[in-house]
């Protein structure tokens, strides 16, 4: 099974998810890329990498959970997806540091209002034309105590019946990738 992870903001592919997955879901091979910040250059560079290499699943991560669902057609769980990204980004503007190691070496990077814009341009038609084979395609996990999104009902409004609910925070432990993630896949 090729799986891939696609990591929340400011983080990189090296994200210790990416290596759970890759401990608990052996053989299983995980693509972990690292993900621009600019919205269209991460959208062609998702959208490429699955036009190559066809993954049997994808497992995004908060503003990865937002990717996951973007990327029609696939086999998908979405972990406390942030639908609603350009908000927190707002909150964030100015120069970030990377909470993980990102392969080209980058310590941080810039949001700006452009790149806030360009998300709430694609926050605004993330789920048009919704098929019932999309909705079956998509699941949701959505921790109990996430201290910094909560898109269950939003999820659950559009995918009714695809999510579960986790006892946990944002970012998910090992245990609880390994009790709530791993039987999903």
């Amino acid at each position: 099974m090729r799986i891939l992870f696609i990591h929340g903001l400011a983080s990189s592919g090296a994200y210790k998810m990416a290596s759970s997955l890759r401990i608990l879901l052996k053989p299983c091979e995980v693509i972990a890329p690292d993900v621009p910040i600019d919205p269209q250059e991460a959208l062609t560079m998702l959208q490429e990498i699955c036009r190559v290499e066809q993954p049997d699943l994808i497992v995004g991560l908060s503003l990865g959970g937002f990717w996951a669902q973007k990327l029609r057609g696939y086999r998908k769980i979405l972990v406390n997806p942030d639908f609603h990204v350009s908000r927190l980004m707002r909150t964030m503007m100015g120069e970030v540091k990377y909470l993980s190691p990102r392969a080209d070496g980058a310590e941080s990077f810039f949001i700006t209002e452009e790149i806030c814009q360009g998300y709430e341009a694609l926050e605004q038609t993330e789920f048009e034309a919704l098929t019932e084979q999309e909705i079956v395609l998509t699941q949701g996990m959505f921790a109990t105590e996430d201290e910094m999104v909560n898109c269950y009902d939003e999820f659950n409004l559009h995918y009714p019946g695809q999510g579960i609910r986790y006892p946990g925070k944002h970012l998910p432990t090992f245990p609880e990738i390994k009790t709530h993630l791993v039987p999903l896949v």
